[in-house]
């Protein structure tokens, strides 16, 4: 199974993110699945591969701009150069079976949706689980609730992101679709 992460590239984050990151890493690297990230050799990116890797993780595979190569992480078992951002999150998307959103900024924030709407449109049920750090994502579920029961959406998946609040509802929540 492969498994995009989503998430912040910014040093210095609170331990308790951190924590979550590696869990969901060391999750990937013990069930033997892949760790699809957008492979920068820094904060909840890095993270994430350094546990996954270390968990015995054999597919690390990175999708990096070519703007940032210089910011490839070396644990990249694998590293595709992407045109730019958007040819970036079509490449994540393309390659995923289950979608994680970690904390972090507009770049994450536009991968989440960006990979929603993609779903949505294509019919698929891959999921995408958000990890709602101290209520970050809330107002976005909300709007997205919101959007999906109003007259202009034709869809109640635009709704269908699985909000979880720490490592322990996350890692939960992946066991139950890594049984399906």
């Amino acid at each position: 199974m492969n498994v995009v992460v989503y998430c912040s590239a910014n040093a210095n984050l609170p331990e308790e993110i951190t924590s979550i990151a590696a869990s969901l890493g060391q999750w990937i690297g013990e069930r033997g699945h892949s760790l699809v990230y957008g492979g920068v050799n820094a904060g909840l990116m890095h993270i994430t591969a350094q546990a996954a890797h270390d968990a015995g993780c054999q597919n690390v595979i990175g999708i990096v701009p070519e703007f940032f190569k210089h910011r490839a992480d070396p644990l990249c078992t694998e590293l595709v150069l992407a045109r730019d951002l958007n040819h970036r999150k079509a490449m994540l998307i393309e390659r995923g079976d289950v979608f994680v959103v970690l904390p972090g900024g507009l770049g994450t924030i536009d991968e989440w949706i960006s990979t929603l709407s993609t779903l949505v449109v294509e019919g698929s049920d891959c999921p995408i689980i958000v990890v709602n750090y101290n209520g970050m994502f809330s107002a976005q579920a909300e709007q997205l609730s919101n959007t999906a029961q109003s007259q202009f959406s034709r869809s109640p998946l635009i709704a269908s992101s699985i909000l979880v609040n720490n490592s322990l509802e996350l890692i939960n929540k992946l066991n139950e679709i890594n049984k399906l």
